[in-house]
This record gives C-alpha cells, sequence and structure tokens, in this order.
C-alpha cells in the first residue's frame, strides 16, 4: 500500500508532507510512512524520522495482515455463494429414488417416463430413444416370458412382484450413469406425477374389475 501513496506524495509541498507526519493519528500509516519517504527523498528529512519508522512499519504490517484475512474471507464467501448459486440453477430432475419408488409403487413403465423426462430435460437425445426402446422390447419380452411361466409354473405373486426389478436396475445403475451423468442437480416436484399415476391406477383398477364383473355374469350357472 506504501507504493500507492508515493506518487501521490510527490505532488505535496514539504508543508503538507510536514502536516501528514504532525498529525499522523488522522492518517493511514502507510500514507505518513509514504510522506517519509518523500521528504527524505527531496533532502529534507524529518528529524524524527529512525524513531517513527519503525512503528509506522509495524502498524502497515498489522494493516496488511487484515487486509489479507479480509480478501481471504471474501474469496471464501464468494466461493461458497458460487456453489450455492450452482446448486440453484442445476438442472431440475427427478432422483433415482423417486425414479424407484414409482416403479415399484405403479410400474416400471412409470419410473422410465420420469427417467426420460430425466433425459429430454438434459437434452439427451440418444439417450432417451434407447431408454424408449429398452422400455418397449422389455415389456413386451416381459410380458411373453411372464405368461410363458405362467402356464408352465402356474400363478405366482413372486412372479409378478419380481417383473420390474431388472427394469429398476437397468435404469438406475445403467441409464443413469451413462446418459443423465450427474447427482448435482434439484429435485424436481414429484407430486402431479403421483397424483397422474394413482389416478390411472385406480382407474385401471376399476376397468378390471368391471370387466371381471361382466366375464362372471356371463357364465352360464350350473
Amino acid at each position: 500500500m506504501t507504493e500507492d501513496y508515493a506518487e501521490k506524495m510527490t505532488r505535496k509541498t514539504d508543508a503538507e508532507l510536514e502536516r501528514y507526519i504532525g498529525s499522523r493519528a488522522e492518517y493511514r500509516d502507510d500514507a505518513v510512512l509514504a510522506a517519509l519517504d518523500e521528504l527524505a527523498r527531496r533532502g529534507h528529512p524529518h528529524p524524527d524520522a529512525a524513531q517513527l519508522r519503525p512503528k509506522l512499519e509495524a502498524g502497515v504490517r498489522e494493516q496488511q495482515v487484515r487486509l489479507d484475512a479480509e480478501d481471504q474471507r471474501i474469496g471464501t464467501l464468494y466461493e461458497s455463494t458460487e456453489v450455492v448459486e450452482a446448486e440453484e440453477t442445476g438442472p431440475r430432475l427427478y432422483s433415482p429414488i423417486t425414479i424407484t419408488w414409482f416403479s415399484v409403487l405403479f410400474s416400471m413403465l412409470a419410473g422410465g417416463v420420469l427417467l426420460g423426462l430425466n433425459l429430454r430435460q438434459l437434452g439427451r437425445t440418444g439417450g432417451l430413444v434407447r431408454l424408449v426402446l429398452f422400455v418397449l422390447l422389455y415389456f413386451v419380452g416381459g410380458m411373453l416370458a411372464l405368461s410363458w411361466l405362467v402356464q408352465r409354473y402356474g400363478m405366482s405373486t413372486w412372479l409378478l412382484s419380481l417383473f420390474d426389478l431388472p427394469a429398476i436396475i437397468a435404469y438406475i445403475f445403467w441409464f443413469w450413469p451413462r446418459y443423465v451423468r450427474t447427482y448435482t442437480y434439484q429435485t424436481r416436484n414429484w407430486l402431479i406425477p403421483f397424483a397422474i399415476c394413482a389416478v390411472l391406477k385406480i382407474g385401471l383398477l376399476v376397468l378390471a374389475a368391471q370387466q371381471l364383473s361382466k366375464l362372471m355374469g356371463s357364465l352360464p350357472m350350473h
């Protein structure tokens, strides 16, 4: 900081420089020190220069330590603010946990739709196309395999419960790390998709119950 005042002191008169030293309590230590240096450069050293200089230099060092500490604090605060802003402006995505729960509660199709919305949000067109193909092939192939297993071994609840498991594993451990490629994001609200899936599931159950009732009613009575 002394160098900043050195050029300023060259424009001062000797009387003004003496005023800096005589009223040094009103000025910064580096300004007073620059005034001493300028008087010495002009060949008019102040008579108390040898006595004042160590104290002024110590004050300048203390001031520099405080400024460095303040700069470090501001730098740390700025970095923290950048991290928060990055998090707040990150993509809004459905989390792997949400995708898993939707797949378990409703269907692997529901989890696939959420994952597809993530890929669309990120602009991962290639990953989205691969996901759609995977879901279609898995669903068709899975239904054929399930039909074959039911015909061979009979209806079993554990077969139905395990139907979605491979798809969930593929969503979380294959598609997410390869096509989403981030775990830094804002969690997207899942209430609206949940309500839609719940309404669809209830509607399908009601429709299935109606069809079953019609089928039972059409059977001949014995």
